[in-house]
């Protein structure tokens, strides 16, 4: 089944892409959520020409994105974490976390577009962290996790 997405879907494609899907998990689970329409003649000639007239503006949101990733790269990272014997972590530091220390340094990202390598971390030291900004500007990060003060 072919299919337009109408939002960004994870492990799918961007919002606006023509994607193939198992007909079940179109009809049953991204038409109704709304997620995407069907991909019929008529609907690919609407996609086409809403992609045409969003071409310039796409342009200035690439490169604003790639401002923002420019002064994300020169950024330096390092979040505190209580620990406990050694360098395990109590509790773990996700991509929220990454988020609010990205928003203390002056930039707002929504933690939904962090990935934090391994899910969430756990232990002292340094860690990779990709962000996107646009679908086409993808950030990678170094974070580092220090022991708080006692």
């Amino acid at each position: 089944m072919e299919i337009i997405l109408k939002q960004d879907v994870e492990n799918l494609g961007f919002k606006d892409d023509t994607v193939t899907v198992k007909n079940g998990f179109g009809r049953n689970f991204l038409i109704p959520q709304g997620l995407a329409i069907l991909a019929t003649t008529s609907a690919k000639k609407v996609l086409a020409e809403t992609l045409k007239q969003r071409a310039f503006k796409e342009e200035k949101l690439i490169s604003d994105a790639n401002v923002i990733a420019d002064a994300i790269k020169e950024l330096e990272i390092k979040i505190t974490a209580k620990t406990g014997d050694g360098s395990k972590l109590f509790g773990s530091v996700s991509n929220a976390d990454v988020a609010e220390a990205l928003a203390a340094a002056g930039q707002v990202v929504d933690k939904k577009f962090i990935k934090v390598e391994g899910g969430t971390i756990k232990r002292l030291g340094k860690y990779n962290t990709s962000i996107r900004l646009h679908r086409a500007v993808i950030v990678e990060l170094q974070i580092e996790i220090i022991a708080e003060a006692k």
